[in-house]
């Protein structure tokens, strides 16, 4: 039997995983990632993180499925493990600038109504 999409435990997960992406560096990981697999050098230099902040988000985004790592040789490589993670993130910015945009168009209407002086 299919658990439903209400059910408790699937909404803990999907809580869980968003909880995965609500971190500025993670996404930083996650742009930088898009062209395809780096090593931890090249991550650590194209988003500016420290090596152990940058491990720790490694391995959060790794456990979570996000990511997959592999080794080559001494390096480890990490990359995006579904690329329908930017859907999901593109439609999250979406959302976001639009709001933006209409909360800019809201001030700009209630600076015009409010302009007296």
């Amino acid at each position: 039997m299919k658990p439903s999409k209400a059910d408790p435990a699937i909404l803990v997960a999907v809580a869980d995983y968003f909880k995965v992406l609500s971190e500025v560096s993670r996404l930083q990981i996650l742009t930088c990632l898009k062209p395809g697999p780096m090593n931890v050098m090249d991550i650590a230099k194209a988003t500016g993180l420290g090596q152990a902040n940058l491990s720790k988000h490694l391995k959060v985004l790794t456990q979570a499925g996000v990511l997959s790592r592999q080794s080559k040789g001494t390096s480890a490589y990490y990359e995006i493990a579904n690329p329908m993670i930017f859907e999901l993130c593109e439609l999250a910015c979406d959302r976001v600038i639009e709001n933006m945009l209409q909360q800019t168009e809201s001030l700009k209407a209630l600076r015009n109504t409010t302009a007296v002086f």
